[in-house]
């Protein structure tokens, strides 16, 4: 069967392929129109990432949308979260950002959502575009759309929607180190300091692989793979940062480092923000992914709010966060939402509300981290490439039984009396992903992260 009539590149919730076997020009044109025909769009949002095939993908994309007859507003070079903002602002019927985010180079995709920034729904929407796209059988329109210019008032907005979420005259004059990857974070990093300068803030910032470059000098931007990490930590040092900050490409992931160069676990982020929003708003409902889970609900129930699970894929936190009306959602992968950003994920409001914590109380990265993972230490997410990912998982299952309790929301998470792990399959890579905690006993967790590998490294 065709690429034509088959669109793989359709994943779980976001489109993923190879550039020329899974994507191509004509799939993403067809994509496009197909988006347009569903929503009977008036206006559409497309934004693209540094990659070299995005311009390129985003060109064909408004053309398949101007060909239905809708017009397309224009973000040019933007990060994914600037399109979320965008749909909001200008009440369009839907957006498109064309990024791969984190993987390899040779990958390009989608990432879509409709009207007030909505996630698709996967049965009504995702997969009622994809037939669209897959059969070609287009409504005929007797007008043909135009595309217009919208990235400067766009990203005007966006920064100042941005800074409401902190007290600026309460930061410090922190020194920041700032690593965009060569992804298309910088040049909006520049318009978010320029808005600071602007306003009085003295943060000083450093900047590494700080422009955009299509063929990443220095690797696929993603810090969560431990290579990746050495750049951002070495330079923390030496500029005698307070803080380091790293980004993905598409710039919805938002990493940090202390003024070590430590990396700060995902897990220590969120009971961090988690316990910030709920000083701010007593009772509050906060949505976690159930990959690691002892700490963040430890952290929430001393702070008196409501903790809400959910599978891990933006889509799905963010149709939890809207059904619960959840304050703040936070993934271990990074991911960090917020009911005031229209519930979606922001790399770039994580990094502004750390500065607003470490200035209002002085506060100490290293010795939260130390405080909390003496409570609950944790592994690192370990990815596994295994022959076939379902078969593996059930095997590690029959091999550690004798447990308390079993959850198959996302993968498995798996409970014993003083330890936890779950597994899952990536929605978005063909890995299986492990995750342990244990409860106070750094050589446990080092003892259990070796059973649960050594069954998964037999599986290659």
């Amino acid at each position: 069967m065709s690429l034509e009539t088959n669109l793989n590149c359709f994943r779980s919730y976001d489109i993923r392929g190879r550039i020329g076997l899974e994507l191509s020009n004509e799939i993403v044109y067809d994509i496009g129109r197909a988006i347009a025909q569903h929503f009977n769009a008036k206006t559409i949002v497309v934004g693209y990432d540094s990659r070299e095939t995005s311009p390129v993908f985003a060109n064909y994309l408004s053309k398949g949308i101007e060909d239905y007859g809708s017009d397309v507003l224009s973000l040019g070079l933007a990060g994914t979260e600037e399109m979320y903002s965008a749909v909001s602002e200008f009440e369009a019927c839907a957006g498109i950002e064309v990024t791969a985010s984190h993987n390899p180079i040779e990958y390009n995709g989608l990432k879509i959502v409709k009207s007030c920034s909505k996630p698709l729904d996967i049965e009504n929407d995702f997969l009622v575009i994809k037939s669209i796209a897959e059969k070609k059988k287009w409504d005929q329109k007797k007008k043909v759309g135009k595309t217009i210019n919208i990235s400067g008032k766009a990203r005007s907005k966006y920064v100042k929607r941005l800074l409401n979420f902190v007290d600026i005259n309460s930061f410090n004059n922190l020194k920041i180190l700032v690593n965009c990857g060569n992804g298309a974070a910088g040049p909006t990093f520049d318009a978010i300091e320029n808005e600071l300068k602007a306003r009085g803030s003295n943060l000083t910032f450093f900047k590494i692989n700080h422009n955009p470059d299509p063929m990443f000098p220095n690797g696929i931007p993603n810090p969560l793979l431990l290579e990746n990490r050495v750049v951002t930590a070495e330079a923390v040092k030496r500029f005698d940062a307070d803080i380091g900050i790293a980004f993905d490409g598409d710039f919805d992931r938002c990493f940090f480092f202390d003024s070590y160069g430590n990396f700060i676990q995902g897990v220590h982020v969120v009971s961090l923000f988690s316990s910030a929003f709920l000083e701010k708003e007593k009772g509050a409902t906060i949505v976690h992914d159930t990959r690691l889970v002892w700490n963040t609900l430890d952290v929430i129930k001393k702070n008196g709010g409501i903790a809400v699970p959910s599978e891990t894929g933006h889509s799905f936190v963010k149709k939890c966060m809207r059904e619960n009306n959840a304050i703040y959602g936070g993934e271990i992968s990074a991911h960090h939402y917020f009911r005031d950003f229209s519930f979606c994920d922001s790399g770039m409001i994580p990094w502004l509300i750390m500065v607003e914590l470490i200035s209002k109380k002085n506060l100490n990265l290293r010795d939260w981290v130390k405080e909390r993972n003496n409570l609950f230490p944790s592994s690192d997410e370990i990815n596994f490439s295994v022959r076939d990912p379902r078969s593996a998982i059930e095997k590690v299952l029959s091999r550690c039984g004798n447990f308390l309790a079993i959850t198959r929301t996302d993968g498995i998470g798996v409970t014993y009396k003083d330890w936890r792990f779950s597994l899952r399959q990536s929605n978005t890579e063909p890995l299986v992903r492990l995750n342990v905690e244990v409860k106070g006993d750094n050589a446990y967790l080092s003892e259990k992260v070796s059973l649960l590998s050594n069954i998964l490294i037999e599986e290659r």
